[in-house]
């Protein structure tokens, strides 16, 4: 199966050889490298002709490895592609480096043969701090502090009437001193009446 893929990958790289033979020619047959960094953890290189440093414009078939500062990580291979920031030589990787020291190599294998390497060191990027302040809360209802705010009024309480006296209560009818005078009249009248019966009746009796 390995056999069968790379067999496969020659006879690709025959055929684009082949396909631009002009071209080969009129710039010469190697490119020239240069890994000019990172952006951002992407692996950045400049690809242009060997013999008059145009850029490439055609199509480059490239593989990017990288290496820890200690040998014990191993990044790739990854394709280079273009790069839209950078001028017309400018490439650069999809994926991206983690922070650390690397040594990075870029191999071309199309138009034209072409090396390049160079220690890049990708930092460690801090997370931006949060930008802008929380504005003041509005005070609400629950929010609002003990005794602040408007207070209900106090509602006043309602004098409870006092139990009349019996000096202060008020006169039954018929039970008023006229009243009173009245049937002490009467009363003496009648005790008068009945002494000025009995002495008639006595004298009446005797004669």
């Amino acid at each position: 199966m390995r056999i069968r893929i790379a067999f496969q990958a020659v006879l690709t790289a025959v055929s684009l050889i082949l396909l631009t033979p002009a071209v080969a020619h009129a710039h010469g047959d190697t490119v020239k490298v240069v890994v000019t960094g990172q952006r951002e953890g992407h692996v950045t290189a400049d690809v242009t002709w060997e013999n008059d440093g145009d850029a490439v414009e055609e199509a480059v078939a490239a593989t990017v490895n990288a290496v820890s500062a200690d040998g014990a990580r191993t990044l790739g291979p990854w394709r280079l592609v273009r790069d839209p920031a950078a001028t017309p030589a400018g490439w650069t990787t999809a994926e991206s480096l983690p922070p650390g020291a690397w040594k990075v190599s870029v191999d071309v294998g199309f138009p034209a043969l072409g090396h390049g390497e160079l220690e890049v060191g990708v930092p460690v990027v801090d997370p931006a701090p949060a930008t802008g302040t929380p504005g003041p809360r509005p005070a609400g209802p629950s929010s609002a502090p003990t005794g602040a705010g408007t207070q209900a009024p106090t509602p006043t309480p309602t004098p409870t009437p006092k139990p009349a006296t019996a000096s202060e209560a008020p006169a039954e009818p018929g039970t008023g001193p006229a009243v009173w005078w009245t049937t002490a009249g009467v009363a003496v009248t009648a005790l008068a009446g009945a002494a000025v019966g009995i002495l008639l009746r006595r004298r009446r009796a005797r004669g």
